[in-house]
């Protein structure tokens, strides 16, 4: 949670930035990225090698398998992943595949068993993984050792409710991997909060080029004028950039709008409210990126994040995603989507969405022309020139051929604790005094 002098400093920073007329004194400025960042079979094939094989990765919720016994299928990231609720009580993740001949041992997107048998063979695991069961076993070698054929694990923690995999045994635990955000994340009820809705659109575009509209508020007053502007003063945009390419955007209403009055975003009055929430989450729009691919803001009513998942250079699962508290007998509140009977899974993206994934694919056309040469970012553009930065990082820096590198020029004097705006704002401050 955001101390009270935190919480007082964001608000100054807010009013500070709309006051400047040039990026912060030292901020570096940003060179052009390279074009292909976004067209390049090669750098695709090294994020899918490096940065969604050693990243945590949102899986699902506990919702989804409630009770112990329970399981779901999982295959967001390439593998087929199994995650079950253990009948200890323990939520763990494997691979879907039989250690016999590579059979999936579960078929079905969710179910509840007390062991997992694969229906090739019949070899049987208990949800801890463990080979349990092994047909015609006289057949097999004298020495043949069970112990060491159980189904091989994912890394698997939670935040709260929320279920995160992790491909690298040896990436740092989830509450390393979040940092300070952990600490932020505390007022917004992970631990209470229900899966109301989740569900998956295809995009014709490249996974970058959907996230980054949701890592900006550059935008907003042209894509957004009767959406998310009301709710967003673009100029008192306050940027945080945290280690490991995470990073918040806090941004308050414009002045004449009465935010409690504004429903673009916000849930009907009569939803549950997370009391916990502090005031920066009431009355301001407070977004967090948490790398690689996790955009949501979060508020007193939902945490409701964006997900993109790359399915090929130029395509993109995104998946919609809302949590919130109980909401008794009532309809589940789902932020992201609303009834559409022509769409195959009976919903379709809201109008906010709507309004941001509407030029992926002609952006995604346009950037294969041979006039797409290199992308120059503003300051308010930072957030995602550091995500590039934590790209680069995560393949390492000497794998990326150096046409497709970009300068890492964001350094920790600008990533959290760090902040030379307050400096800079104290000293205007006095200076004007």
């Amino acid at each position: 949670m955001l101390e009270p002098a935190e919480v007082e400093r964001i608000k100054a920073l807010m009013e500070w930035e709309a006051g400047r007329d040039a990026p912060p004194e030292g901020f570096p400025t940003l060179p052009d990225m390279p074009a292909a960042r976004y067209t390049s079979p090669e750098y695709y094939a090294l994020e899918q090698e490096h940065i969604f094989r050693k990243s945590w990765l949102f899986a699902g919720h506990l919702d989804e398998i409630p009770e112990p016994g329970c399981y779901m299928r999982w295959h967001n990231a390439g593998d087929p992943i199994v995650i079950v609720h253990g009948m200890d009580g323990v939520v763990r993740a494997f691979y879907n595949t039989c250690r016999h001949r590579g059979a999936p041992v579960v078929t079905e997107d969710r179910g509840k068993s007390s062991r997992l048998m694969c229906g090739y063979h019949n070899w049987t695991y208990k949800t801890d993984g463990t080979l349990v069961g092994v047909p015609e076993r006289q057949d097999f070698p004298p020495d043949f050792d069970m112990s060491c054929r159980g189904l091989l694990p994912v890394r698997c923690d939670m935040f709260g409710k929320v279920i995160f995999v992790n491909f690298d045994p040896d990436a740092p635990s989830l509450l390393d991997w979040l940092g300070p955000i952990a600490r932020e994340w505390d007022e917004f009820a992970f631990d209470r909060i229900r899966l109301a809705a989740r569900h998956s659109f295809e995009l014709n575009c490249n996974w970058k080029v959907a996230m980054e509209a949701n890592m900006e508020v550059y935008h907003v007053p042209f894509i957004h004028p009767t959406t998310v502007a009301p709710l967003v003063d673009s100029k008192r945009n306050l940027n945080t950039m945290y280690p490991g390419g995470h990073a918040r955007m806090i941004a308050p209403p414009p002045r004449q709008t009465d935010r409690e009055h504004v429903r673009a975003i916000d849930s009907p009055p009569e939803w549950q409210q997370i009391e916990t929430v502090g005031e920066l989450g009431r009355s301001c729009t407070q977004s967090y990126t948490l790398f690689p691919n996790w955009v949501s803001p979060l508020s007193n009513y939902f945490v409701p994040p964006l997900v993109f998942w790359p399915t090929s250079l130029t395509t993109t699962r995104l998946e919609l995603v809302t949590m919130a508290l109980d909401w008794g007998d009532g309809p589940a509140p789902d932020l992201w989507t609303v009834p559409e009977d022509s769409q195959p899974n009976g919903r379709q993206m809201s109008p906010i969405i709507l309004e941001d994934t509407q030029f992926g694919e002609a952006i995604q056309q346009s950037m294969q022309s041979a006039a797409f040469r290199s992308v120059p970012l503003s300051y308010q553009e930072a957030r995602i020139y550091s995500f590039h930065q934590a790209c680069d990082r995560m393949i390492g820096i000497d794998n990326v051929p150096e046409e497709l590198r970009i300068e890492q020029v964001i350094g920790e004097d600008w990533v959290w604790p760090n902040d030379p705006r307050t400096r800079q704002m104290l000293e205007e401050r006095q200076a004007a005094e």
